[in-house]
């Protein structure tokens, strides 16, 4: 019989970067777009000048995260794991439709299930940086010599850059669609506002799942 309980899940700076980051690659996004000439509302100029800036933004916003990350322990949070995965692959294709409990329960010290360790870790640690390096290139263009870089192909950097956009946008959609399979379909959501979730204690937590850390607020 699953036992509901209400934990402090998010802190606040997680919240914050996580909001942050939705607002930073939706700009992204569409000004992106808009300067590939998909469509015109801003006008070209106007939306390199606001991609440039937002870039840049989400380039200083990024290293404070990476800084928080390993001053708090969190980075505990994302090492990976193959142990529950098929079990976790399972419940999302087959399971969640059935009504059957998460095998990989959240709890303050295992926020994230080996998919999601695995999920983040790859697009905080490859596709995120991958995207701002190149998006840095891309910008600083007319620096190339300047820096050292005069053989570098602006025909293969903004191929990547563009890879990784559509890369990114594809895993927003199904992001959103997982905020939407906790027990109420806004449960995640409201979590990632108020910090507070509602999680099955009735599943018992195994040790490899915990991570040793600090409390933090």
């Amino acid at each position: 019989m699953k036992k509901i309980v209400n934990i402090y899940l998010y802190t606040r700076y997680e919240r914050l970067w996580h909001w942050l980051q939705m607002v930073l690659i939706f700009i992204l996004l569409v000004t992106g777009l808009e300067v590939h000439g998909v469509y015109n509302w801003l006008g070209f100029h106007t939306a390199v000048e606001v991609h440039n800036f937002t870039g840049l933004t989400w380039l200083i916003a990024f290293a404070f995260f990476v800084f928080w990350v390993f001053t708090t322990g969190e980075w505990k949070q994302y090492i990976p794991t193959t142990r529950k995965m098929i079990e976790v692959i399972r419940y999302y294709a087959y399971g969640i439709f059935r009504g059957e409990p998460h095998p990989v329960p959240k709890r303050r010290e295992a926020k994230h299930n080996p998919l999601q360790r695995l999920t983040y870790l790859n697009l905080a640690a490859i596709l995120l940086p991958i995207q701002m390096i190149t998006g840095f290139l891309y910008w600083g263009y007319n620096s190339w010599v300047d820096w050292g870089m005069p053989g570098l192909s602006l025909k293969v950097v903004a191929w990547i850059h563009i890879a990784g956009g559509f890369a990114i946008f594809a895993f927003i959609i199904v992001h959103v669609y997982m905020t939407t399979t906790g027990h109420r379909i806004f449960t995640h959501t409201k979590a990632m506002i108020t910090g507070w979730e509602d999680v099955d204690e009735s599943v018992e937590i195994e040790d490899w799942e915990r991570a040793k850390q600090k409390a933090i607020v």
